[in-house]
């Protein structure tokens, strides 16, 4: 699979005779130049602590285009941040889609052949398919079979306030809900298109142990995401033992399960108004979007709207609903 006629979203949009709108980058750049090299493969660093804990993972840049998380890290090696226990594995995922990214046509830079987030399962990874995030997926593996906890940090193109995905294991949401930022903790099936990194059978395994949360911070390119996402990431070494605790932690969070997904089936798919993602509808049976002459209706009382986007194709995923439950 080539990379130099699918470089990112944009080129889906435009066969669709559909334009996105121009969003403005308003933060920084991270400049990851003295991190690429990394200490155990390009652009992942890796530190062990004296005393013994367990190993976590904090990931930036599966798709190339979500710079706050990548600044995050880059803050923290700049900083010299290390474990008080265990290993910490700091980690650029997608290099090369980050290196094409232009502030001019942001959108571009999501990936150079493919979602990184939908190649994670096991008969993806090891089969004959080749493409440059596969690739780097691949050579990622190994490090990430030696980890325990894992935080995927991720930002959103459309308005959203955060929130944490956590799959479906009750060890990841028990995480979740004991980070208490974001607030909001919403349990989900992910998308049939591939399986994302949180749901890797490392991670995902009803049997297994180990833990992997996604966390998304805030819109791509807004200042105050970055802010977000160093929050959640320093909270969840404070629950590793990995940096002191605060005085006062967090409230625990809230969880929800998604109980549908909305994938238009045709083009002139539209919300009956510019929904935010983490709007909650009071009613059950609330008309918010229509799809040709289909209702699209909340099918619960306090229905959360999880990650709309203002346009979507169709056959991708619109907007997920979400009830509240007791954890």
């Amino acid at each position: 699979m080539s990379g130099a006629d699918r470089s990112g979203e944009r080129q889906a949009w435009h066969a669709q005779g559909w334009t996105l709108p121009h969003f403005p980058v308003r933060v920084p750049v991270p400049d990851l130049t003295p991190f690429l090299a990394g200490n155990v493969l390009p652009g992942v660093w890796s530190f062990a602590a004296p005393l013994p804990g367990p190993h976590v993972a904090v990931v930036a840049l599966i798709h190339g285009n979500e710079i706050a998380g990548a600044a995050v890290l880059a803050r923290w090696l700049h900083a010299g941040l290390r474990p008080e226990c265990g290993r910490l594995s700091l980690i650029f995922a997608n290099l090369a889609a980050f290196a094409r990214f232009d502030p001019r046509d942001p959108i571009q830079s999501r990936y150079v052949d493919e979602d990184m987030n939908r190649v994670w399962a096991r008969q993806v990874l090891e089969g004959p398919r080749r493409s440059e995030e596969l690739r780097r997926a691949r050579e990622l593996l190994p490090l990430l079979l030696q980890v325990d906890v894992l935080l995927d940090l991720h930002s959103t193109l459309w308005p959203s306030a955060p929130l944490v995905l956590c799959g479906e294991t009750a060890r990841a949401r028990s995480l979740a809900l004991a980070l208490g930022t974001p607030r909001d903790v919403v349990a989900d099936g992910g998308h049939p298109e591939g399986r994302r990194l949180l749901e890797h059978a490392r991670f995902a395994d009803p049997d297994g142990k180990a833990r992997a949360l996604l966390a998304e911070g805030g819109q791509h390119w807004e200042p105050g995401t970055d802010t977000v996402l160093e929050q959640t990431a320093t909270r969840l070494l404070t629950l590793c033992g990995q940096l002191p605790a605060p005085a006062r932690p967090p409230p625990r969070g809230v969880a929800w399960q998604v109980t549908r997904r909305v994938v238009p089936r045709r083009r002139d798919f539209a919300f009956l108004r510019p929904f935010r993602g983490g709007d909650v509808i009071a009613r059950r049976n609330t008309l918010i979007a229509l799809d040709g002459e289909d209702e699209i209706r909340t099918p619960h009382d306090d229905c959360l709207l999880v990650l709309p986007g203002q346009a979507a194709l169709p056959g991708q995923t619109a907007v997920r609903l979400a009830r509240r439950v007791t954890a």
